[in-house]
């Protein structure tokens, strides 16, 4: 409310504004997820053993890089021979392991 002597504006109580930094401490919260961008023949083993098909997403999450780096490796390895393409459609191929 305004009193008698002092425009709207200036009877609203000013309350100082946080600033930006005092928002979020640093170091408080929980830890970001590292991203690694490559993919090795070591990293891809386990999960390829352990399912009888998998997807670039599958691979992603369980070795913990991008879907595009998972992508990649399973079109290269499709190309060397150690996974064949055995279904899918529009980009989202199911993979399989090749037992040597």
């Amino acid at each position: 409310m305004a009193s008698k002597n002092k425009p709207a504006a200036q009877a609203r109580s000013k309350a100082p504004k946080p600033s930006k930094d005092s928002k979020k401490d640093k170091g408080q919260g929980p830890p970001k997820a590292e991203i690694v961008v490559t993919l090795t023949e070591k990293q891809a083993a386990k999960p390829l053993k352990g399912s009888k098909v998998i997807t670039a997403q599958d691979l992603a999450r369980h070795t913990g890089v991008k879907v595009s780096a998972a992508n990649a490796y399973l079109r290269e390895a499709a190309r060397s021979g150690s996974v064949k393409r055995v279904g899918g459609y529009s980009g989202h191929w199911l993979y399989q392991g090749v037992s040597s």
